[in-house]
């Protein structure tokens, strides 16, 4: 199979008057390039665990794709190849904190989580917190009906351990404001 016989996932249409309710994923014109580098490189992971389909052929195709100009390239490469080269680890990393068999995660949620806990691990100037709600988003966008609450608890457990001293500070932060108030 080839990247052009595997048509990746694409974003949710636009609500209209007989649309369903928003899902909150923000309007495209808000995004930022990395936000815009993780959309195109979960439809480039997408095709990936789907199609077998090698990194650099992914790469290539989805330079063309249109909008990719708007998109952080640098990010996006990192996000591709690393996820990729590293997606035993990433693996290996969720499984413990997944209910069901890897196999039985949806390719889009697994492509969400996999950028998530790369992101913890090699993305320290990108806060635990904006790894969480940009994964969210992703899988608001272009998962399932409640796969962003899937992404979110795994993540949300994986965080502790990857960015601990972040989670640590950030729990000390909310557990002051609340005594304060």
């Amino acid at each position: 199979m080839t990247t052009d016989d595997l048509t990746a996932p694409q974003p949710k249409p636009a609500e209209g008057p007989t649309s369903p309710p928003s899902t909150g994923a923000r309007k495209a014109s808000a995004k930022s390039a990395r936000s815009r580098a993780r959309e195109f490189a979960v439809q480039a992971l997408y095709q990936h665990l789907v199609g077998r389909n090698d990194a650099q052929a992914i790469d290539a195709f989805t330079r063309d794709l249109a909008g990719f100009h708007k998109a952080d390239s640098v990010h996006y490469d990192a996000l591709l190849h690393g996820c990729v080269k590293e997606a035993a680890e990433l693996d290996a990393l969720m499984l413990p904190l997944l209910d069901r068999k890897m196999e039985e995660i949806s390719p889009i949620e697994h492509s969400i989580m996999w950028i998530g806990t790369y992101e913890f691990m090699h993305c320290a100037d990108v806060p635990w917190r904006v790894v969480l709600n940009e994964c969210i988003e992703l899988a608001k966008e272009f998962g399932g009906t409640d796969g962003h609450k899937y992404v979110n608890a795994v993540l949300n457990g994986l965080a502790p351990s990857l960015r601990p001293a972040e989670v640590q500070a950030d729990q000390a932060n909310r557990t002051a404001r609340q005594k304060a108030v």
